[in-house]
């Protein structure tokens, strides 16, 4: 609101907040005065300056979302648009019976964000990242073998998947999470709808065509499993990614993580919890 020239209505929901915190008991303090800013209106942001921000000033942010974003959709919508399909040619569950499946794979990808998230604020971003990355790779890879070498039923194969995804859903929510609070605020909107479009033409695109070519008639589960490998690797490339570029964004405010386009100057001496 204050980059955009509102600043009346911008003291006006800060103050809001603050007594209604100081009403549960939890009274916000002050902003220190070496961390108070002043911010002038901004206007819209081009996308000349979009670009010239996200590729000069944070190149390795930007290469930090757009592996984590590309990563996660290229795992989640080759196996999640793919799966009635393994069900049906590998396991020969009936049509009519694939949604009984579905509901456990869907049931872990919603219990990963809600479990495992607040660890991302304790433990830490890159760490829990690393680790939920890394590990889903690390079952998918174990799960293709099994796959491939015909020990997986219908059920085990969901179970499985179920694991996975608690794990991968969280990562999932993590990169958007990543995207949303490491560029400046005046673009960090623009930035989620960037890396998002890429992810979803690399994920909702590319990734399902290719396993569903290899997914065939059913008959050779070898070509699948190669590229459940595919998926692995590129899934504990994204961990690996995180861990070395990623930031320590937890416990932090936004303007520490990046600092406003629209931020003028410090202003030494001024404590104001609305900078």
């Amino acid at each position: 609101l204050m980059t955009h020239g509102r600043n009346d209505e911008a003291e006006q929901i800060v103050t809001g907040i603050e007594e209604e915190a100081a009403r549960e008991g939890k009274p916000v303090s002050p902003v220190s005065p070496d961390r108070a800013i002043l911010v002038t209106g901004h206007g819209i942001v081009s996308y000349v300056q979009i670009a010239r921000t996200m590729l000069r000033e944070y190149p390795s942010r930007s290469f930090l979302g757009f592996t984590m974003m590309v990563t996660q959709a290229f795992l989640y919508n080759a196996i999640f648009f793919t799966y009635a399909l393994v069900l049906t040619n590998f396991y020969h569950i009936p049509s009519d019976r694939i949604g009984v499946y579905f509901f456990p794979f869907a049931l872990g990808n919603l219990l990963g964000p809600l479990t495992l998230g607040p660890l991302f604020d304790t433990i830490g971003r890159r760490k829990m990242i690393m680790f939920t990355y890394c590990v889903s790779a690390i079952l998918l890879a174990i799960s293709a073998a099994l796959f491939d070498a015909g020990l997986l039923t219908a059920v085990t194969q969901t179970i499985f998947w179920c694991v996975i995804f608690f794990l991968a859903s969280a990562g999932a929510s993590s990169a958007y999470l990543t995207v949303s609070e490491i560029f400046p605020l005046e673009l960090r909107g623009q930035a989620i709808a960037f890396f998002f479009a890429i992810s979803q033409l690399a994920g909702g695109v590319a990734a399902p065509t290719l396993f569903g070519a290899l997914i065939g008639n059913g008959t050779n589960t070898t070509p699948l499993a190669i590229g459940y490998y595919f998926g692995a690797i590129v899934m504990f490339a994204g961990g690996l990614v995180a861990w070395f570029f990623g930031v320590d964004a937890e416990r932090k405010s936004l303007e520490e993580i990046a600092t406003p386009l629209s931020a003028v100057e410090r202003l030494p001496g001024r404590a104001s919890s609305a900078s």
